[in-house]
């Protein structure tokens, strides 16, 4: 029998919901700016949407190392053993992504030749040169991604929504406790 603990910390619960912040607003802050004109200000933009992926890289390894220490969840006793297949296979998604959207953020901008500069005064290092066809690649590899992040993010957050109001256990209250009934 699984003996681990069925809800977080505020700790945990709050870099939850930080890290879905930054996640979803860099998303649609992303695709607000993509397609503008090129300009001063899309530049600008971009600055932006890159320190937002190089703050979740680090923040994303922070989750992972709390996940791996602290063990996952216990499940509602009555979920019935092929959700519980899907839930590890979700949040292995989700954890995947955290990580690949990011890198595959940075490499892209490594390979444009526009350096990453965090906060306009700590320049994050170039992993890879200047390459026009591996930019091209990795832009294509950046948006796919992104795009496999959010339904990733859209089914888990259907699924707790689903829990919650359809087999009313506590899993979503969970992670918003405000929820509890009294």
């Amino acid at each position: 029998m699984n003996r681990l603990p069925t809800g977080y910390g505020a700790s945990a619960i709050a870099s939850h919901w930080l890290l879905a912040l930054l996640i979803a607003g860099n998303f649609i802050f992303g695709l607000y700016f993509i397609d503008l004109p090129f300009s001063p200000q899309k530049l600008k933009y971009f600055s932006w949407h890159k320190w937002v992926g190089a703050v979740v890289l680090p923040f994303a390894a922070f989750l992972l190392a709390w996940r791996l220490v602290h063990g996952e969840r216990r499940l509602p006793e009555a979920m019935p053993r092929w959700e519980r297949q899907a839930t590890r296979v979700a949040h292995a998604l989700l954890y995947f992504f955290f990580f690949a959207s990011p890198l595959s953020g940075w490499l892209y901008s490594s390979a444009t030749g526009f350096q990453t500069v965090l906060f306009g005064v700590l320049p994050i290092p170039d992993v890879i040169g200047k390459d026009r066809d591996a930019a091209e690649a990795l832009k294509i590899a950046h948006r796919w991604t992104n795009y496999a992040l959010a339904a990733t993010v859209v089914v888990h957050a259907a699924a707790a929504l689903k829990h919650h109001f359809a087999d009313g256990d506590e899993v979503l209250v969970r992670m918003i406790p405000l929820l509890r009934k009294t």
